[in-house]
């Protein structure tokens, strides 16, 4: 019996050094993974995340890097993932990535998960790297297709090269879309493009977006040939699904079915998928739109939506102090939009400004990535600014509503009042505005009045802390029925408390319409009616995504210049509203790739 326990011990020993020094690169039994896209997310040990993934029975997780955060945040997250028995790879790519022009960057992320590794214990190490390139958006595709998979398959080649070289033992995956096995390898025959991949990553996630499991269309039919592949060349394959809120393309999401039945889902696709060798589990796409998915099927909140505001700095005083920007000025009609990726502004800055002055615009709105450091935005504001084009900061989250978050929303204006501080006036946000739709969350639902108590109280925190030391504009975006609700304990109307608590609102009036008795100066009278009485600029937001709410929340379906047409008509039919300021669209993404 002293032999027998010695030899279960040693055994012991040696699988706990075994894992010790493999980490957690692949996860014992099925793989149930998640993307992380909000690095944020992981400060103060990501223990909101992590409880979330307990509860959920994620084993992996995709975190996307940013190269500028402390190692000592990774550090602490990766430790408290290992101890709850989750994997951590490095999540990174960008559509650019299969470009020539940006090998460096693609191979960089080896170098840096490298870099990080060895500097730290095994139980904070990295288990692997993630890929996500689709470079299937860029404009190059849609006229040499063939050209972008040659570059791309090259650059990918040296990323596997240097991650090679280095001898880590780094798991390497990627995502493929479904369709890609309709694509071959340039010059290398009738070879599948997903089967090089195959051979190449050790394993890869296959897109398969679809919110039915077993139908001619579902999930299992879109992924067979990519499970046959794997199992042929013995590699794993993760079947992905999406939780995102898609109008106008319901059947690619689980969001309109919600959690419960999208969990009956999951285990009925396991068990249709579990007789492939190649199976290696389920990833759900993505933490954020997942942990805001309602529980059962109904459908999701409205759109975010940006707002307006002033005119060039001016020069410099002779004392060397630059003011912030003036307040708006009415008497300049604003034509605006929302860039709601914070990477672009860094990678593809000149784009939205040459899209911005083809478009005569005068105002933006750029969501932020706090991690970035002041220079990362110095050169896009200051041509901004050159061409005429006022820059607002952007941020916000359903969750910032809750008393709980208003450190996050702190944290924004801290970011944008210090950076302010340390560049020259004419690299200078104009001020901060938020987008937070508390309506899409459960406790709206159950208490509306207790949140909105919240909300309203962290929105006259957010409008103290900016206008301390600083001329920033405070702004936010307003849902058009909101004025139905009042301010808790009051009388007062919600939409006219916020009104006149901000610097201006940019009112989200969805219609593809000018007119009517249902058109976008319609639904806009109560709030434009308050805002006249309070003195106060608004902007009229719209709509250029798909809306699965209908067609006429949105001019998708009309194009620009139909939308271009409606929004002509506004200054005549708001001729009497001096609150009026100008329009913004929403978004960028949609409108420039929108029907002429």
């Amino acid at each position: 019996m002293i032999v027998k326990s010695s030899r279960i011990l040693l055994t012991a020993l040696m699988c706990l050094s075994a894992w010790l020094l493999m980490g957690f690169s692949s996860p014992s039994g099925p793989v149930k993974a998640t993307w992380v896209w909000q690095t944020e997310l992981i400060e103060d040990g990501g223990k909101n995340l992590l409880d979330f993934a307990q509860n959920q029975g994620i084993n992996l997780i995709y975190l996307q890097i940013n190269r500028d955060m402390p190692a000592s945040e990774y550090e602490a997250f990766i430790k408290n993932a290992h101890a709850d028995n989750i994997a951590v790879h490095a999540l990174g790519g960008d559509p650019g990535w299969a470009q020539t022009k940006h090998r460096d960057r693609l191979v960089g992320l080896v170098d840096w998960v490298n870099d990080y590794n060895n500097a730290e214990a095994s139980d904070a190490q990295f288990d692997g790297i993630h890929l996500d390139i689709e470079p299937y958006v860029l404009p190059e595709w849609g006229t040499d297709a063939e050209g972008v998979i040659g570059t791309w398959i090259n650059n990918i080649q040296a990323f596997l090269d240097a991650a090679h070289a280095s001898g880590s033992k780094l798991d390497l995956g990627i995502d493929l879309p479904f369709w890609f096995d309709g694509y071959t390898v340039p010059d290398q025959g009738d070879e599948k493009l997903t089967e090089w991949f195959m051979k190449s990553f050790d394993h890869v996630t296959v897109l398969a977006y679809r919110n039915t499991v077993d139908s001619e269309h579902g999930i299992v039919e879109l992924a067979r040939d990519e499970m046959e592949s794997a199992q042929r060349l013995g590699t794993k394959v993760l079947v992905a699904v999406n939780t995102k809120q898609m109008p106008g393309e319901e059947y690619t999401s689980f969001y309109g079915s919600g959690k419960s039945e999208m969990d009956q889902s999951l285990e009925s696709l396991s068990g249709a998928l579990e007789s492939y060798t190649s199976y290696g589990g389920i990833a759900i796409h993505d933490f954020r739109n997942w942990e805001n998915m309602p529980d059962g099927g109904e459908p999701g909140g409205t759109n975010p939506d940006p707002a307006p505001n002033p005119d060039p700095e001016p020069e410099t005083p002779s004392d060397g102090q630059v003011p912030d920007p003036d307040p708006v000025d009415r008497d300049k009609q604003v034509r605006g939009t929302y860039v709601w990726e914070a990477n672009q502004v860094m990678e593809h800055g000149q784009e939205i400004i040459e899209f911005a002055k083809e478009k005569k615009l005068n105002w933006l709105f750029v969501r932020l990535d706090l991690q970035q450091p002041v220079e990362a935005y110095r050169s896009f504001v200051k041509e901004a600014s050159a061409a005429g084009i006022e820059v607002h900061a952007m941020g916000g989250h359903p969750i910032w509503a809750l008393t709980e978050s208003r450190p996050k929303m702190m944290k924004l204006v801290n970011y944008v009042k210090k950076y302010n501080q340390e560049v020259a006036g004419d690299e200078r946000f104009h001020g901060i505005h938020l987008d937070i739709e508390p309506y899409v969350l459960p406790e709206w639902r159950k208490d509306p009045g207790h949140l909105l108590e919240e909300w309203t109280g962290n929105l006259s925190a957010f409008v103290q802390e900016i206008k301390k030391d600083s001329n920033l504009q405070a702004s936010m975006d307003l849902a058009v029925w909101l004025d139905k609700y009042k301010v808790p304990g009051t009388e007062e109307s919600i939409s006219k408390w916020m009104i006149d608590k901000m610097d201006f609102v940019s009112l989200m009036a969805f219609r593809d319409t000018a007119g009517g008795t249902n058109g976008i100066a319609a639904v806009s009278k109560e709030e434009i009616a308050f805002a006249n009485e309070l003195g106060k600029p608004i902007l009229i937001s719209v709509e250029m995504k798909d809306s699965g709410e209908g067609n006429h929340i949105t001019f998708a379906e009309e194009g620009s210049a139909y939308m271009e047409e409606e929004l002509a008509k506004l200054p005549r039919l708001l001729a009497d509203s001096p609150s009026y300021t100008g329009n913004v669209v929403h978004a960028y993404d949609y409108w420039r790739t929108a029907k002429p």
